[in-house]
């Protein structure tokens, strides 16, 4: 699925001494294209995660819209945006949102353990094992998150976005917190991801990850550029 986003934008107001309104992304053409690993990067503060947030559904555009197909989703309501992520759309955050009470496998499996039948939360179950022993964390199957170390954290985060088959993945620093070894194995794993047919956006401060992405962009201060 190729996503299309035309003149979006997104400001924020900060109350502090008087209003003061902060441009976090200055009105953007980008597509990603299916098929692809594209790839973004800058540094902290320059307005990437407020990009992938608003092309993965997550935030709303100040103007612009946001294209998957022929589907605007800016257009849907809640509960349409909602159902049409829940089909097509992956993402791994930045930060930490493991489900403390669950296990590993549970976390990886929440959606369908939410949204499916019998038959699919046992297909969803056998394809989570898959994707914790490609990942490297088989063993660790029914711990609960407050037994994994960061970097296993990070990896269950990849599988939980993973296991539904998106069409699009987006994925915000997903190597942070991993060694040397796990960084070339997530990069891999979403390079062939993108090799399959599916659409991959990466927000990465990795210079490395330049080396899997067959598009890049730049971002600083609001604005992005091409690489």
């Amino acid at each position: 699925m190729t996503i299309a986003a035309d003149n979006i934008s997104k400001e924020f107001i900060r109350q502090g001494r008087g209003t003061n309104r902060f441009i976090a992304v200055k009105p953007t053409d980008i597509m990603i294209e299916q098929g692809k690993l594209t790839l973004l990067m800058g540094r902290s503060g320059s307005g990437k995660s407020t990009l992938l947030n608003m092309l993965a559904g997550l935030l709303a555009p100040a103007s612009g819209k946001v294209m998957y197909g022929d589907t605007d989703i800016c257009a849907l309501d809640d509960d349409r945006l909602s159902d049409f992520r829940m089909k097509h759309i992956g993402v791994v955050p930045q930060g930490q949102t493991a489900v403390g009470s669950l296990t590993v496998i549970e976390n990886i499996c929440l959606s369908f353990m939410i949204h499916g039948t019998s038959d699919e939360r046992t297909a969803a179950h056998i394809y989570a094992r898959e994707l914790m022993s490609r990942f490297g964390i088989a063993e660790l199957e029914d711990e609960l998150p407050s037994a994994l170390s960061g970097g296993e954290l990070r990896r269950m985060a990849i599988a939980r976005a993973m296991i539904r088959k998106p069409d699009v993945i987006f994925a915000d620093e997903p190597t942070c917190d991993l060694d040397d070894e796990n960084t070339e194995l997530v990069l891999n794993i979403l390079k062939e991801a993108a090799g399959n047919g599916t659409s991959v956006f990466m927000v990465s401060h990795e210079k490395d990850a330049a080396e899997y992405a067959d598009i890049c962009y730049s971002m600083n201060a609001g604005v992005i550029s091409v690489s």
